[in-house]
């Protein structure tokens, strides 16, 4: 019965063993595995078993893209003006087995080393220059700490300033120039509104005149049109009256021809056309040559008009 249960003990002891020693690496990791406190190998993702009491492993190394953001270090121009400069670090590692061996601390390590290499940059350059050159300084830190962190497994991929505080009288003097620039240019923006507000302005009183012109122009066309169809229209009315008066004449020339009127009727017709011209409206009055045959006018007038049917013949 003792060895019984000395056994199940014993298999379950060698169950937990195994099952303990047995490691799931997960993805974007590496595990770096000693053996009797050498290294031994790295493992990646999946299932690996540990050999109990002669393996360990020593560091679990994750292959990510890391960001340190790193204290504010104290930097000097090369003016002798002191700032207070903090940057940003993305790095990742790329040699898990460095990364483990090569340095102590390695994040302590890439600090240091910003932290100097900033300095010896900064120290180079005028405040101003400083200032406005972000993309220059992150280029320079980051080509050193890339090249002084390869043998330690790491890869720094880019270094970005986050903040660079001046002295505060210079932030004072910094402010008041960034005050008169913004007040320059508000007074620049304000006389150019002014000025396009103007043109505008003579734009529309041009635009507006031209118009006008154009109206008064179009509506002296319609008037001038309007004043030469009016005589058009009279004198295409006169025309055809003075047609219908020549044609009526024409017609009771026709008509006269035709009844072969008598020396009467002829005799009262000229009568007529001399009373016509002596009404008083014209200014000179013709008289016939045979004006002393006038004196029977009246007779034959009255002889005519008596016998109407004779005067026809």
């Amino acid at each position: 019965m003792f060895w019984i249960i000395l056994g199940v003990v014993l298999a379950i002891f060698i169950l937990v063993l195994l099952i303990t020693n047995i490691v799931i690496v997960p993805q974007a990791s590496v595990y770096v595995v000693e053996r009797l406190g050498a290294y031994q190998q790295t493992w990646e993702t999946g299932v690996h078993f540990k050999v109990p009491f002669f393996e360990r492993v020593a560091k679990r190394v994750s292959l990510k893209e890391q960001v340190v953001d790193f204290k504010p270090q104290p930097v000097i121009t090369k003016d002798n003006v002191t700032m207070q400069i903090d940057t940003v670090v993305f790095f990742q590692i790329t040699d898990a087995k460095l990364y483990t061996y090569g340095v102590e601390r390695p994040i302590s390590a890439i600090e240091n080393l910003s932290a100097t290499t900033l300095r010896n940059i900064i120290g180079e350059m005028e405040l101003d220059h400083t200032l406005t050159s972000r993309d220059i300084i992150n280029t320079k830190i980051t080509t050193t700490l890339d090249e002084a962190t390869d043998k330690w497994g790491i890869k720094v991929n880019r270094v970005e300033l986050k903040n660079i505080i001046p002295p505060a009288e210079i932030q004072d003097a910094m402010e008041r120039q960034m005050k008169a620039e913004r007040e320059k240019r508000e007074a620049i923006l304000r006389a150019e509104g002014e000025k396009q507000s103007q043109i505008l302005v003579a734009e529309g009183e041009k635009e507006s005149q031209i118009l006008r012109a154009e109206a008064e122009k179009q509506a002296a066309i319609l008037r001038a049109d309007a004043v030469r169809e009016q005589k058009i229209r009279e004198a295409q009315g006169e025309a055809e009256a003075v047609m219908m008066v020549q044609k009526a004449l024409a017609d009771s020339i026709v008509l006269l021809n035709e009844s072969q009127p008598s020396q009467q009727v002829l005799t009262i017709k000229s009568l007529e056309a001399f009373a016509k011209a002596a009404d008083g409206k014209a200014t000179k009055i013709i008289v016939p040559s045979n004006l002393q045959g006038l004196a029977g006018l009246a007779t034959t007038f009255q002889e005519v008009m008596s016998n109407p049917q004779d005067a026809g013949k």
